[in-house]
């Protein structure tokens, strides 16, 4: 999908790479083998599917930053050539050059897989005039209001929300979030391979018109 001079292609899963002016990944999985070298790599949080460093190490070039949660840094301390590591806690903003970064909470309500306590992230990132949501592995939580605004300003406002269930939430749930938040256009993720199906992906568009909500559902690359 290309908005303005930014392109996002869904990587399958949680995966996202998003080109600009830089290339940036977030929570790469599964990923093929001559994929692009990153300027900027954000993981969410320590589970494999989301941190995995055989699929960083396939990204990975002299300089790459790498963003994540306290918990991730022990994981990759070890690669073939040197990176910078950025750790982030919920609530923190930091600019690299002309990319912004916030950090949001991201966890579970009343499941035990994703912990409040645990400090796990979901990503905002702005490029140019393009906003970027990822929410990381989440349930509908009560922070999410607080990107509410974003969807009404002038900037191009993208929410990447996983739809697949069990870990994360529903199609249904998401698409409630989407209610809260108002992006520009919600976008399914977290699915289609460990979790969650096409069906999904479909319920998530359908439910998302009716609440007046644009969303499309991005091609795997």
């Amino acid at each position: 999908m290309k908005i303005g001079k930014v392109e996002i292609d869904w990587l399958g899963h949680s995966g996202i790479l998003i080109t600009d002016s830089k290339i940036l990944y977030i929570d790469p999985y599964a990923i093929k083998n001559n994929s692009a070298k990153a300027d900027f790599i954000f993981i969410t949080h320590n589970h494999y599917d989301h941190c995995s460093i055989e699929d960083m190490q396939k990204i990975v070039k002299q300089g790459t930053k790498i963003i994540l949660p306290p918990d991730c840094q022990s994981k990759v301390t070890r690669f073939s050539v040197p990176v910078q590591i950025e750790i982030f806690q919920p609530g923190e903003e930091k600019t690299f050059g002309g990319i912004k970064v916030a950090s949001l909470p991201a966890y579970n309500l009343g499941k035990t897989f994703h912990p409040k306590g645990e400090n796990w992230l979901g990503y905002l990132i702005k490029l140019d005039d393009v906003l970027i949501y990822h929410a990381g592995d989440t349930d509908l939580i009560p922070e999410m209001k607080n990107l509410t605004g974003y969807g009404q300003s002038k900037k191009d406002f993208i929410a990447l929300l996983p739809i697949g269930g069990k870990f994360t939430m529903t199609a249904e749930e998401a698409a409630e979030a989407a209610k809260v938040i108002k992006p520009s256009i919600a976008i399914p993720i977290h699915y289609g391979s460990i979790v969650g199906t096409q069906d999904d992906a479909k319920e998530f568009l359908e439910l998302c018109k009716e609440n007046g909500i644009r969303a499309s559902v991005l091609e795997k690359v």
